[in-house]
């Protein structure tokens, strides 16, 4: 996966709210295309956040969420903690992000 993660950190009163819009197909290996034929699967697998370098939180995705997915959490932090995202597919592409929060 190439750099498909658009990603954004606010801190207020000592709580963070990131937001993250991905750019991924999300195939299910159900739907078909205009000729008949079954399009591959192709979904994001596996998450993960890390803080400062330490892991916040992970997770499984499989073929139950939706094309381009959004995700959006909050957790405690303050101004100038480096967030990254890190995304795995089904297919071991692997694609991540950081940022500061601000």
């Amino acid at each position: 996966m190439k750099k498909n993660i658009r990603i954004k950190a606010v801190e207020k009163s000592g709580i963070v709210t990131v937001k993250a819009l991905i750019k991924h197909p999300m195939e299910t290996g159900r739907r078909k295309d205009q000729e008949g034929n079954l399009i591959p699967m192709h979904h994001i697998s596996e998450f993960r956040v890390l803080v400062n370098g330490i892991k916040k939180m992970d997770g499984e995705w499989g073929t139950g969420i939706s094309k381009n997915p959004y995700m959006s959490f909050k957790f405690q932090g303050k101004k100038g903690d480096q967030i990254q995202i890190e995304l795995i597919d089904n297919l071991k592409q692997t694609s991540s992000v950081e940022t500061i929060v601000q």
